[in-house]
């Protein structure tokens, strides 16, 4: 029996047959990325995606997004300045977050992803005692 190597697997079907390839152009959405006590806050604009057409998969310490544009508006081009493309970008996820806890929030074309941090890597204040 062949061993598939998991880059091989990603590639491959049950059928053995390689995965289909979209038309649609992919590009990585720009993203700003924050951090505070409690969390990393990655906020990804994704223009045209809604919650049933985004894919966000954590893979060990990889955390990749995948979000595909509504239907394309079928017809008679008159004028085309805008082309819908999908959007693909993986992230390295910094040790100390608790990958059970990640949310995520589709508002307006505008993804809000919290990682919350784990209790080992949050700040504390730690008590002095007198004596």
């Amino acid at each position: 029996m062949e061993r598939i190597s998991k880059a091989e697997g990603l590639q491959r079907r049950e059928s053995g047959q390689p995965e289909r390839v979209q038309d649609r152009p992919s590009r990585a959405p720009r993203v700003d990325i924050f951090e505070n006590d409690q969390e990393v806050l990655l906020i990804a604009d994704l223009p045209g995606v809604d919650k049933g057409n985004l894919n966000i998969h954590l893979d060990e310490d990889q955390l990749t997004l995948f979000g595909m544009c509504g239907e394309e508006v079928k017809g008679s081009v008159l004028s085309a300045e805008f082309r819908a493309v999908d959007y693909q970008r993986t992230f390295l996820v910094p040790a100390g977050i608790e990958g059970t806890k990640i949310s995520a929030d589709l508002r307006h074309g505008v993804l809000y992803l919290h990682l919350p941090k784990s209790e080992a890597v949050k700040p504390r204040q730690i008590t002095v005692k007198a004596g």
